[in-house]
């Protein structure tokens, strides 16, 4: 299989602060002189800032690519530098095709020429002849579903407009390779469905493809290989679950570990007689964690501590969003469940958790069996994030539970 993009100890520096030479306005020359009697001038700071350090890749025909890594890590520099938008430092880099880039909203356009006009001039800029551009008209339009809006300079466009026209263009430019940044994030989630579908076929059509994103769903999905950056290196290259794996233990690791696990004693409990004295989060597999696909299953193991009450008793979790909205909850009860004094570790298994990415809270309660009586009530004991989600339809299904909220699939197991 032919190779389409070989870069070798690629290398970009960026200086930061004040540059040597300079043009200036007339404000910023009076402002100097005024200042200048007063020892105000501030010294042009040569500090320096890799971007990319001894970055080396080879990406074959065919191949769909993903590049994710946490901002500044470098990801959008090396698309730049693949584009040639931007000239590395040191390395260099070789393309074997025609490419189209999508590399920003917007990219190519005029904001004083209607969408019309813009179809046009940004088909020239990505090396579309003119008549290619007129076969091809039409299809773009309907893929921007922006036809109403044609003859409307584009400076009235939305964000969101602005990028369907612009992807419409590159995707139809039909390069060899395609370079695509997280500009998608603009879109609806139709037209994310619409693009990466278009990606799908491109790759399927032989052609190579480059995907920026921190959408891991949409790299799952989409790509036959990944790698991650970190600190404008490559730190992972191979499969895309264990890209991933490595991203996520970049960005979560230490603080999985950390958070993963939460304890009180009895000066931290309103009504210390019987509460809940640990929370231990993990996954599955036994694993500490605080970070989970919408397709992954939690584990609480709760230690319980006190003077048991004499009657069974009842364990409730309720589950809140990061905006401190009510989602759902469970009980024991519910799968009929009663627990007795003997009862001293449990454990609740929830999911798969179909929820959509974000940060979400647990609070934990013991209730007695027959009054309304709570024991213990640990609001907002513990959190978890859910760092992969599917927006398009993949998830499980929710059942509807008492007034009308949300019942993920769990489950209550004595453990001592």
């Amino acid at each position: 299989m032919a190779t389409m993009i070989e870069v070798d100890d690629l290398g970009k520096r960026y200086r930061l602060g004040g540059m040597d030479k300079y043009y200036s306005t007339l404000r910023e020359h009076v402002m100097r002189a005024v200042l200048r009697p007063l020892g105000r001038r501030a010294a042009a700071t040569q500090e320096h800032v890799w971007a990319l350090r001894h970055v080396n890749l080879e990406v074959a025909e065919g191949e769909v690519l993903g590049i994710i890594g946490r901002n500044g890590a470098g990801k959008t520099t090396l698309l730049k530098v693949l584009s040639r938008v931007t000239r590395p430092t040191e390395g260099g880099a070789r393309l074997y095709g025609r490419v189209g880039s999508l590399l920003e909203v917007g990219t190519g356009f005029h904001p004083e020429l209607t969408g019309r006009e813009n179809v046009y001039l940004s088909g020239s800029i990505l090396g579309m002849a003119g008549a290619e551009v007129r076969k091809k008209f039409d299809e773009i339009v309907a893929f921007a579903e922006i036809a109403k809006f044609l003859d409307t300079p584009v400076k009235h466009y939305s964000s969101g407009m602005y990028v369907r026209l612009g992807f419409a263009v590159a995707a139809h430019l039909e390069p060899e390779i395609l370079l695509v940044d997280e500009v998608l994030a603009v879109g609806d989630l139709g037209f994310q469905q619409k693009c990466l579908g278009k990606m799908e076929g491109a790759a399927r059509g032989g052609r190579t493809v480059l995907f920026v994103s921190h959408n891991m769903g949409a790299v799952r999905s989409l790509c036959t290989r990944a790698v991650c950056v970190d600190g404008g290196r490559i730190v992972e290259d191979g499969d895309v679950a264990g890209a991933i794996a490595a991203y996520e233990r970049m960005l979560f690791g230490q603080a999985d570990q950390a958070d993963s696990v939460v304890e009180r004693d009895a000066a931290q409990v309103a009504q210390p007689g019987f509460y809940v004295r640990r929370v231990a989060m993990t996954d599955s597999e036994g694993h500490r964690r605080t970070a989970f696909r919408h397709d992954e299953t939690l584990r609480l193991v709760i230690d319980l501590h006190g003077a048991p009450p004499t009657r069974a008793y009842n364990l409730e979790f309720r589950l809140h969003n990061g905006l401190g909205q009510f989602v759902g909850m469970g009980s024991s009860a519910y799968h009929g469940m009663l627990l007795t004094e003997d009862t001293r570790r449990l454990a609740i298994r929830i999911g798969p958790l179909a929820l959509t990415g974000g940060e979400y809270c647990i609070s934990l309660s013991t209730v007695d069996s027959i009054a309304p009586t709570r024991y213990d009530e640990w609001e907002r004991c513990c959190g978890f994030r859910i760092t992969e989600c599917s927006p398009f339809g993949q998830g499980q299904p929710l059942r509807t539970g008492p007034e009308g909220m949300c019942v993920l699939p769990q489950a209550f197991e004595r453990l001592a």
